[in-house]
């Protein structure tokens, strides 16, 4: 969708907005299949908070394009509710993949400066 969004966008904005959403929106499912292929559920995590960054930053210049009348209002609604609707399936493979990891105690750590 950010590809059809950003072809009308103003040509002196090809090096700048245009590529920039673009490389946002186009990180979200690399990072994904970045870290699916290291085969490390931690690594997946970490992959997955890329991507989410790389979500947000799609969302905030899609806002951006708004903001500059680049794109109309029902265009930025139909974005953000899909960015809404990748945001939510990302967070919950999240969720369960982080109910897979097996959690570890909490230790008592005392400084060494409180420790007299």
């Amino acid at each position: 969708m950010a590809y059809e969004l950003t072809r009308k966008f103003p040509r002196d904005e090809r090096f700048g907005l245009t590529i920039q959403f673009r490389r946002a929106v186009v990180s979200i499912p690399a990072n994904i299949a970045e870290g699916f292929g290291r085969r490390t559920t931690k690594e997946l995590l970490q992959s997955l908070a890329v991507a989410n960054g790389s979500l947000e930053e799609g969302r905030y210049h899609a806002f951006l394009a708004y903001d500059l009348g680049y794109i109309e209002k029902p265009q930025f609604h139909a974005f953000e509710n899909q960015c809404g609707s990748v945001a939510r399936l990302m967070g919950g493979l999240r969720r369960s993949l982080q109910a897979k990891i097996p959690r570890t105690p909490a230790t008592s750590h005392r400084s060494p400066l409180t420790s007299r």
